[in-house]
């Protein structure tokens, strides 16, 4: 990810950030955001997993406040683990606002939700 002056940052510059578990260990890349439009909160960061040169990936969306930056390493670490992610509930067809889903997910990472 690029430099930042303070703390905003692009959302052009988070997506490929590399994705680590607390471990050290890479477990995804950001592919892109979801954005709560009416509040402009970022609900997800939806991560790629496993594939071989971008075939056969896998997009499942992360609660945003489940990652954290680090200069370091120069890029997102999550106490996550990628079986976590993939073992998430399943997300309804397409992106359209499905609040029990988004409640299931919230509740089953343990973050607070975007919309409170």
């Amino acid at each position: 990810m690029n430099d930042t002056v303070g703390t905003l940052v692009s959302s052009a510059n988070v997506n490929g950030t590399a994705v680590y578990g607390r471990d050290g260990s890479h477990i995804g890349t950001i592919d892109h955001l979801m954005i709560d439009k009416p509040s402009g909160n970022v609900a997800y960061a939806v991560m790629g997993f496993g594939g071989f040169l971008g075939l056969g990936e896998e997009h499942l969306p992360v609660p945003w406040h489940a990652l954290r930056y680090d200069t370091a390493l120069g890029g997102f670490v999550t106490d996550l683990t990628e079986e976590q992610v993939t073992g998430a509930p399943a997300r309804s067809e397409g992106w359209d606002r499905d609040r029990d889903w988004e409640t299931r997910t919230y509740e089953y990472y343990g973050c607070p939700p975007y919309w409170i």
